[in-house]
């Protein structure tokens, strides 16, 4: 099969959402490795067959369109949690989501087939975020609509909407003996990628919400004005909830802080295409100008924090940091996000309706040759949300969406690692009582990440045992230069 048009190979935070992101550009004007296999006659009879009996024998009529657009949105769906038919609102939203600004309520969600639809992320400064929905509730109504039994672009549609109308979301929450209900006012969501602020004693902290089209550029100004300030000693960079976004962007994150030609990921695909391996330095979108970021930026000690709802390009820069050995990764257990996605544009796309499917073509692997496909990243440090532990959460992850995709020789998944809690200790267990916004004075992730960088104890979570919440124990890194290579 030949697409006449332009394609881009994109990396997804999350199956799908409210933000699909965008990357590198490609071309697909060759053929595919399948392209002269003998076609399946027998299982095409069998579709015309079917197709045949619906259009004649169906309770109602059905048009030609529609039952051809929901067998290529079956084929493709089916394949893993990733790929997907793109009708052309479909099409729009991914393209706004690259320029950070959308219409919606600001979260980034996933399909639970038994349950409804799953929040993996709210995004910062959002009508979500700021109504306190969190990563892992369950949206059971929308409106008053039940989700369980809801494809998740309807669901997302039911979500968007023009700003200032109000939606009524019922969740379910652990930890909550009823469900909760929460109105909302839909809002023009414009994420700011990259914010930072001064931290005591030199330090500073930069929060990359989202990899887009500005972030490079963003965090070299924020870079630049931490090191005039004298602020950057030491430095947190906050990846917690960041669902991923463009590729480009996160190769030309890493570029701030490794040396030029340090390798910072791969991909490994069934065409020679999708064999690649992606540099700092390399003149990709969105790279900021060489130099740019003070000098500092590549020995100042780091310490990164992650966590269930970090994923995809967060994952990409977490491990290729952590791999350089160029920072200390601290907080839980990644999202497990480790595939690639294509988008190829069909036949009659056009500018005003474009239409397309995104295909997972490669996965993609860090420097030292690590999969991140339904593993994620483990980070150096384990800490968990709170001094009380971790809050109540139905935490997804790759490794339990249906269909996703598996890596041979890939360690199996722990259920009940230093970052997870077994799902009934979190019925058990009254929710902390700590509630805070990353990066503000209560963040204690934050508060841990600086103990570290200042050489001081720093309180690290143990594995869950029974229905026992683990108690925090004191434990003394080191001091901030062991971060530095």
């Amino acid at each position: 099969m030949k697409f006449p048009f332009k394609i881009k190979m994109i990396t997804l935070g999350i199956a799908a959402g409210l933000a699909l992101t965008a990357g590198v550009d490609a071309w697909a004007d060759k053929a595919s490795p399948a392209e002269n296999s003998a076609l399946p006659l027998q299982e095409i009879r069998q579709f015309t067959d079917i197709f045949g009996a619906i259009k004649s024998y169906y309770v109602d009529p059905v048009g030609d369109k529609k039952l051809l657009e929901q067998a290529v949105t079956g084929m493709v769906s089916g394949l893993d949690p990733h790929s997907a038919y793109l009708d052309p609102e479909s099409f729009k939203d991914l393209q706004e989501g690259t320029e950070g600004e959308f219409g919606g309520l600001g979260i980034e969600v996933t399909k639970d087939g038994r349950n409804g639809v799953q929040v993996v992320s709210p995004i910062d400064d959002t009508p979500a975020a700021k109504a306190g929905i969190r990563a892992g509730d369950l949206i059971v109504k929308l409106d008053g609509q039940f989700t369980y039994d809801l494809p998740l672009s309807k669901c997302v549609k039911l979500m968007r909407g023009e700003p200032k109308t109000p939606i009524t979301l019922q969740i379910v929450r652990k930890g909550e003996k009823k469900p909760l209900t929460i109105k909302l006012v839909r809002d023009i969501i414009k994420v700011q990628s990259v914010k930072s602020k001064e931290l005591p004693d030199g330090l500073g902290y930069i929060r990359i919400t989202q990899f887009q089209e500005r972030t490079v550029a963003d965090l070299v100004k924020a870079l630049q004005s931490l090191s005039k300030s004298g602020h950057l000693k030491g430095l947190v960079l906050d990846l917690r909830n960041n669902p991923g976004g463009l590729l480009d962007a996160a190769v030309g994150v890493c570029s701030q802080f490794l040396p030029q030609g340090s390798l910072v990921v791969s991909t490994k695909g069934r065409t020679p295409d999708s064999n690649k391996e992606f540099l700092t330095g390399q003149q990709l979108h969105f790279n900021a100008p060489a130099g740019a970021s003070p000098e500092e930026a590549k020995t100042v000690p780091m310490v990164v924090l992650i966590n269930p709802a970090s994923a995809s390009a967060s994952e990409i820069v977490s491990g290729a940091l952590q791999d350089h050995k160029r920072a200390t990764l601290m907080g839980q257990r990644s999202f497990g996000k480790g595939s690639v996605q294509t988008i190829f544009p069909l036949a009659g796309s056009t500018k005003d309706s474009p239409t397309g499917i995104k295909l997972t073509t490669a996965r993609y692997f860090t420097p030292s040759g690590r999969t991140i496909q339904a593993t994620g990243i483990v980070p150096d440090i384990a800490v968990d949300d709170t001094p009380e532990g971790n809050y109540p959460s139905f935490n997804i992850r790759e490794a339990d969406l249906e269909n996703h995709l598996t890596v041979d020789g890939a360690p199996a998944e722990k259920k009940n690692g230093n970052d997870d809690a077994a799902p009934e200790d979190d019925f058990d267990r009254p929710a902390p009582k700590l509630t805070y916004h990353f990066g503000d004075d209560s963040d204690f992730p934050l508060q841990q990440a600086v103990h570290f960088l200042k050489g001081e104890p720093v309180a690290r979570s143990k594995p869950v045992s029974g229905r026992k919440a683990a108690k925090q124990a004191e434990v003394s890194p080191g001091k901030a230069g062991d971060a530095a290579p």
